[in-house]
């Protein structure tokens, strides 16, 4: 597989050579969906809570007589089926979202997605990424620069002046190859690999 290496103008100078184990693969869209499905599903921080008719503040007060209204019986306010009652089945905060995705099945399908995106032509290759200063404006200049707007930087290193330039960037994510997930190669219209992160991509997936 052949990836564009771009220069700071953003112009394709050249091509590099990419493995095929890595960028060459089939489109899985089935696996795809799973890993980002998996991905979001294990974010989730389940600090949701509802109260069942034993919490709910209410009074145990029968509500009306049991004959002669019309109504159906009730013995107290908390049922669920009256408007501030108790939930049936309630969310409780220590409920597990999590889904478990195999190595094997995580690796096949970040590759899935990288050459996927290199079959789009969202994915290139850069020399280097970094910036003399912790300064946002230095990292929005060069991105202007290369004609990059919504961009996934995959750096070697993750330096701290590259990060802090980085962050105020609603747009911008840069990250190590270890911290490549999913849903972020999904997300970002470009994808940015320098040539020593695509070594490490390399051992790490092929």
């Amino acid at each position: 597989m052949e990836l564009k290496l771009l220069n700071d103008k953003g112009q394709s100078a050249s091509n590099v050579t990419a493995p095929d184990t890595v960028f060459a693969r089939d489109y899985n869209e089935p696996l795809i969906h799973q890993l980002v499905v998996a991905y979001q599903a294990n974010a989730r921080s389940g600090n949701r809570k509802q109260k069942d008719r034993e919490e709910v503040r209410h009074s145990t007060k029968k509500p009306f007589k049991q004959k002669g209204t019309g109504r159906a019986r009730a013995g107290m306010t908390s049922s669920p089926l009256w408007r501030g009652g108790g939930k049936i089945f309630p969310n409780s905060p220590d409920e597990n979202f999590t889904q478990k995705v195999n190595k094997k099945m995580y690796r096949a399908g970040v590759c899935s997605i990288l050459s996927q995106l290199a079959r789009e032509g969202r994915l290139a290759v850069v020399e280097s990424f970094e910036v003399d200063a912790p300064k946002t404006k230095l990292v929005y200049d060069k991105l202007k620069g290369m004609g990059l707007e919504s961009v996934l930087v995959i750096t070697d290193e993750l330096t701290e002046n590259l990060y802090l330039a980085s962050r105020n960037l609603t747009n911008v994510l840069i990250v190590e190859p270890r911290h490549a997930d999913p849903v972020a190669l999904v997300h970002y219209k470009k994808v940015l690999i320098t040539k020593p992160a695509m070594a490490k991509i390399e051992e790490m997936l092929a």
